[in-house]
């Protein structure tokens, strides 16, 4: 007889033996004998188990709902394996509640795997747990199989998450809290709550869920929850949660226009714990100024997994925003939820502007229609990467909308053989040519590591002219762009000017970059220090040494910036607060106007990645990258951005103001408005959150609506009247008496309208004062 070895995965299972010891599963060779169904029961919820070992899920008036038949997990040696049937046993838990056990049959007699499933019930939630052990190492990644019963709506998939305080007395922030898929019947609702799946990994009737490993053992865990609820509310009592909110609203992007509008947020709270309680659903929304604008608290009643839904109302501005939290709260425990509200009055722009969004407009929620509306509400009047058959908007549509399709694509092998470079430059030519795009940026980021000037030689002649020619072959006209640089690698663009790069393009791409600097800080290549927190990632010190590069190299070509950002990850020194973010779009896109770009492309318009839909993650910066919050509503970076493609349109730069006092800047244009200056000081220097810890990432940011500039500055222009634009798009009159206007200038960029074309001369006086408290 052959030895077998045990490892901590493994199990060995001889006909009528099991390891129990070992806490592992019995083997089931043959066809379960036949067996009686078994029901269990709670408020709101009906679970039989049939004959057949399917599991029905009925709600508490006994019409059924879901059926979970079978289950699949995957090992090393026999792959992909299923169950058909299996034998419903009742079962008492440690804690006296009843449940029901089904042991499963496999698809074939003695493959070595077991699966097992044990279903429990609480008011209006089955929690289910299959259990697999194999002889051989098993895949993480398992599927169950469920069926919708009844008049049941189409399925829907949502990522969750969960708001936290912020210990160290930064801002709260959002963690991953599993995934739910739910769907909908005419008088119900039924949710599935896993903590960890893929939704791209679930198909047709099956639903991927990954286990994880209890000594030999692969458990699996999936909630079932029934009833009227929403995804973030079912989220809680799936989880036995003590409270739960839910908030949204009916307003794409919770974005509304103009003033004289109710916005209305509505809420659910839940109690997940198993005796009744009273709560207090509390509220309140600011400005960004921090007013208070409205708020409320009102006392609930909550059966066990019972669930209460109010609607609250705030005001509309003409133009702003307004961050929202509602709170249930009852003795030491809390859940709550944020949000923000905003208002955009409308626009017409005019074609060929030059601002518009890196990446593809992947996320289409809650409709591509309402991401095309947006996309033009806002002044996007390009896309980076459109195909057909990418994610997002196709390019054929986006030319509808008088929106420039362009792409960035590639993914150039160094050193591969002739013939597969020419059969890869045409495909890739093939994807341009087809999507019509105008400009098309060739890979992204080659050249790392920074400053090296490493693979110049080898981008050009592995990727950038075989798809030249490829381009000259087909007789398709469309500007070329280098691979967009990383940071403006002045050793990487001087090697590829002299291995004869420069000649194959039409455009300079490349990704300014920036970290806790104000955007029009300014070094000079050789001041900038290397390294994640390094200097070399400057805005204004980068666009100018690539101006400076393209009048040196000549050619003609255009300037883009194919990505430019401000990320906003939570609590970071590194990083833009919510507030310095909408500050440094502003500036940012008039200083690219003011340096002669002429294009920018924003990376990018939603909060998470691609790959992880709205899913969070504190800690990473590629998910704080979006002109929106993770659950769509505005950032105020995207009223900047809207603020900045409207006062920038159809403007011409003049100069750079030159104030008496050198800490007060200011940038002059020539606008279909009139002379329009933008006005700001460096009083408080160019570093922002200077006063973190170096040796520690972690910098608490203050709320959105906490003006963190600690210097004001007093100045007094002479004249009667000016108009003032600030960062959201607000305006107001500002008069003056005895023949002057003051204004008050700090750190954050303001545009003015009424200075004329020579602000300096109108100057009376320039006082800096510290701020109060």
């Amino acid at each position: 007889m052959a030895e077998h070895h045990l490892t901590r995965r493994t199990f060995v299972g001889a006909a009528g033996s099991v390891a129990v010891g070992a806490g592992l599963l019995p083997a089931v060779a043959t066809r379960a004998a036949a067996a009686e169904p078994v029901t269990i029961s709670a408020d709101g919820i009906v679970v039989t188990a049939g004959t057949d070992g399917a599991v029905v899920v009925a709600d508490g008036t006994g019409a059924q709902r879901l059926r979970l038949a079978h289950f699949m997990v995957k090992d090393t040696v026999l792959g992909q394996q299923r169950t058909f049937s299996g034998t419903p046993s009742a079962i008492t838990l440690p804690d006296g509640r009843p449940a029901i056990r089904v042991d499963y049959r496999m698809g074939s007699t003695g493959v070595g795997i077991a699966v097992r499933g044990t279903f429990d019930v609480t008011a209006r939630r089955l929690h289910a747990r299959w259990e697999a052990t194999s002889g051989n190492e098993m895949y993480l990644n398992s599927q169950f199989h469920r069926v919708a019963i009844g008049s049941a709506g189409p399925e829907s998939t949502r990522a969750l998450t969960r708001w936290n305080r912020d210990g160290g007395g930064g801002v709260p922030y959002e963690t991953n809290d599993g995934v739910i898929y739910a769907r909908s019947w005419p008088d119900t609702a039924g949710f599935l709550r896993i903590a960890d799946s893929n939704p791209a990994w679930s198909a047709g009737d099956w639903v991927h869920v990954a286990g994880k490993y209890d000594g030999n053992v692969l458990v699996h865990d999936v909630d079932v929850v029934i009833g009227d609820l929403r995804p973030a509310a079912a989220n809680a009592l799936a989880q036995a949660r003590p409270l739960g909110i839910d908030i949204w609203t009916d307003q794409p992007f919770n974005l509304w226009d103009g003033a004289g509008h109710r916005m209305t947020v509505h809420a659910q709270a839940v109690n997940g714990g198993a005796a009744a309680r009273d709560v207090e659903l509390s509220w309140w929304g600011r400005d960004f100024d921090g007013a208070v604008v409205a708020s409320g608290q009102e006392t609930l009643r909550l059966d066990a997994g019972g669930v209460a839904q109010r609607s609250v109302e705030f005001p509309s501005p003409q133009q702003g925003i307004v961050f929202v939290e509602v709170r249930v709260a009852a003795g030491d425990d809390e859940a709550f939820a944020r949000t923000t509200l905003a208002s955009l009055r409308q626009y017409q722009y005019q074609p060929g502007g030059m601002f518009g969004i890196a990446n593809y407009p992947w996320l289409l929620q809650p409709s591509k229609d309402d991401v095309a509306a947006l996309l033009k509400r806002i002044g996007v009047a390009s896309v980076r990467i459109a195909y057909n058959g990418a994610p997002g908007i196709a390019p054929a549509e986006l030319e509808a909308m008088g929106i420039m399709p362009n792409i960035q694509h590639g993914d150039v092998v160094f050193d591969a053989s002739p013939e597969e470079v020419k059969a890869w430059a045409a495909e890739l030519v093939d994807v341009v040519v087809d999507a019509g795009a105008h400009y098309f940026e060739v890979d992204n980021e080659r050249n790392q590591p920074w400053m090296s000037g490493r693979f110049t030689e080898e981008y050009i002649r592995d990727g950038l002219r075989p798809v030249v020619e490829r381009l000259a072959e087909v007789g398709y006209d469309v500007k070329v762009m280098n691979t967009g640089l990383g940071g403006m690698d002045v050793n990487w663009l001087d090697n590829f000017h002299a291995n004869g790069g420069w000649d194959l393009i039409d455009v300079f791409a490349f990704h300014p970059g920036r970290g806790n600097f104000t955007p029009d800080y300014a070094p000079t290549p050789d001041e900038w220090e290397q390294g994640s927190n390094g200097s070399y990632w400057n805005f204004l010190g980068g666009l100018r040494e690539a101006r400076r590069r393209l009048d040196e190299y000549g050619g003609d070509k255009e300037l883009w910036l194919t990505e430019a950002y401000s990320c906003t990850r939570p609590n970071h020194w590194w990083n833009d607060t919510m507030r310095q973010s909408a500050e440094n779009v502003l500036l940012t896109l008039a200083l690219a106007k003011s340096e002669g770009v002429d294009g920018v492309n924003w990376y990018q318009l939603h909060d998470s990645i691609i790959h992880q839909p709205q899913k969070a993650n504190p800690t990473n910066p590629e998910y704080h990258f979006g002109l929106m919050n993770r659950d769509t509503s505005v950032k105020p970076s995207l009223l900047a951005y809207a603020t900045a493609t409207r006062v920038l349109e159809g403007a011409e730069f003049v100069r750079w103001l030159s104030f008496s006092d050198p800490d007060v800047k200011g940038l002059q244009f020539d606008t279909p408005d009139g002379p329009m200056s933008v006005l700001w000081t460096r009083k408080d220097g160019y570093f922002l959150n200077a006063d973190h810890d170096d040796a520690s990432p972690y910098y608490a940011h203050p709320e959105a609506w906490e003006d963190d500039w600690p210097t004001k500055t007093d100045v007094a222009f002479r004249g009667a009247r000016l108009r003032e634009v600030d960062v959201l798009g607000r305006e107001r009159g500002v008069t003056g008496s005895r023949g002057t206007v003051d204004v008050v200038l700090d750190g954050t960029p303001r545009v003015y309208y009424g200075l004329g074309d020579q602000p300096e001369r109108r100057v009376s006086s320039i006082t800096h004062r510290p701020v109060e408290g």
